[in-house]
């Protein structure tokens, strides 16, 4: 079986192509803008999501696809770019399409990440003859990013009360290997969650006990939050890309607490202790 995974260059791309090499049995093909710097034991392929026509010959021959959304935050840029690859897929014939999308995805008015994720999803269904979604949750790396940011200053910040299931990297790749690995995952959506649900209050105390300062955590208003991340010169989009996540942490979007980790790779999922404790100093 040929299996390829798009966005091979990026940390979850490398993780999942490391999983399937270790699996081993598989014709393995990474597509990526710099096909030559694909992991090992991998053939490496030229596919931009941005340029459409690359993506039919990159997608050639495969008979399982990972699509990994691009890193670009920019509200209305990974929608067409899903619909672009989805499209491609099909047209190169590939049997079966696996996406990461992201935990509480629906239709919401108006240009979003979470909009770009639903219209991945809904073209994924509506085009592709065998597809399985995963939904994945709020990285915990990315987390330890933001206290590495605020801790100096004593105080996280949300938009009212949280509740996240912090989900680790490392537990959606070997998640994504299983199912492109395994049968029966046709026409499943997988809800790639942490072990645990975790508010603004415990991860403060989390995050207090770890680094050994006292850290509380706030709630802010929209335009507080959105003025604070601006006055540490943080680039627009990646300010509005926080603020629609604080928002979806404070609705409660991004606390589904599923089992599906372990039913997919055996393996309980990693707590966030787990995963801050080999980040923070």
């Amino acid at each position: 079986m040929k299996i390829g995974v798009s966005g091979a260059n990026g940390q979850l791309g490398k993780a999942v192509l490391g999983y399937l090499v270790e699996h081993g049995g598989n014709d393995l093909v990474g597509i990526s803008r710099q096909p030559d710097t694909v992991i090992a034991n991998v053939e490496g392929r030229f596919g931009d999501y941005d340029r459409p026509d690359s993506l039919s010959q990159a997608y050639a021959g495969l008979d399982r696809l990972l699509l990994i959304p691009s890193a670009d935050l920019r509200p209305n840029v990974r929608g067409p770019q899903f619909r672009a690859a989805i499209d491609a897929a099909v047209a190169a014939g590939v049997k079966h399409v696996v996406v990461v999308s992201l935990q509480g995805t629906r239709k919401v008015d108006g240009p979003s990440m979470g909009r770009d994720f639903w219209i991945g999803e809904q073209h994924l269904i509506a085009n592709a003859s065998s597809w399985t979604i995963l939904r994945s949750g709020f990285y915990a790396e990315a987390f330890a990013q933001e206290v590495q940011m605020s801790a100096a200053h004593g105080m996280l910040a949300g938009l009212g009360y949280e509740s996240v299931t912090y989900m680790a990297r490392d537990d959606l790749a070997r998640s994504a290997a299983a199912v492109l690995t395994g049968d029966g995952h046709e026409g499943a959506i997988y809800q790639i969650s942490g072990p645990e649900r975790i508010s603004g209050e415990q991860k403060a105390a989390l995050v207090s006990e770890l680094i050994g300062k006292p850290v509380g955590f706030i709630a802010l208003s929209e335009s507080d939050l959105r003025s604070g991340l601006a006055a540490a010169n943080l680039p627009t989009d990646l300010v509005e890309a926080i603020v629609e996540t604080k928002r979806h942490s404070a609705a409660h979007n991004l606390d589904y607490l599923s089992g599906d980790v372990e039913r997919l790779t055996g393996r309980v999922p990693q707590s966030l202790r787990h995963v801050l404790s080999s980040l923070l100093p």
